[in-house]
């Protein structure tokens, strides 16, 4: 199972949704059965670190982004990976379109898992600290959904 998170530029909301994720990955078990990636619509970021923000806020939650480096999405992203997950609707909106008919993988909003169908995670670039901290809390309410869905997936799987 492969999962890739989608943002604007690859240095707030998408290596923060990374980060996250992966640790729920470990606390349910699955961080051996489930491959996490991010990458950005844009590439005007491409190999930098993640936003300093957004990293010092991650860092704070026991969360260490330190090894992610922002990239580029590419057409091979969407045969590799099961979920493109996108931060908000102008991203959603950037993959559909980038997406070839064979596409198999679910495409959609991240925070469609936190039960907040159709709200986007807002970019908090411009904004201040506490726009980070809404952006954690939002990420991980639907990093716990994203793991429940995925754990039925793999046991439906099995069976």
């Amino acid at each position: 199972m492969r999962v890739l998170f989608v943002c604007l530029g690859n240095i707030c909301r998408s290596p923060t949704a990374e980060g996250v994720f992966r640790r729920e990955l470990e606390s349910a078990g699955l961080a051996h059965r489930v491959e996490v990636d991010s990458c950005g619509i844009g590439d005007w970021h491409v190999g930098n670190p993640p936003d300093p923000r957004s990293a010092e806020a991650a860092r704070r939650r026991g969360i260490d982004l330190s090894e992610v480096r922002a990239r580029q999405l590419s057409a091979e992203d969407f045969h590799r990976f099961d979920y493109l997950l996108a931060m908000d609707h102008d991203n959603l909106a950037a993959l559909r379109q980038q997406c070839p008919e064979a596409c198999q993988a679910h495409i959609g909003l991240f925070l469609d898992f936190a039960g907040q169908v159709d709200r986007p995670v807002p970019d908090p670039y411009y904004g201040g600290e506490r726009g980070f901290e809404e952006v954690l809390d939002l990420i991980e309410s639907a990093s716990r959904g994203l793991v429940e869905d995925i754990t039925r997936r793999l046991e439906g799987a099995r069976h």
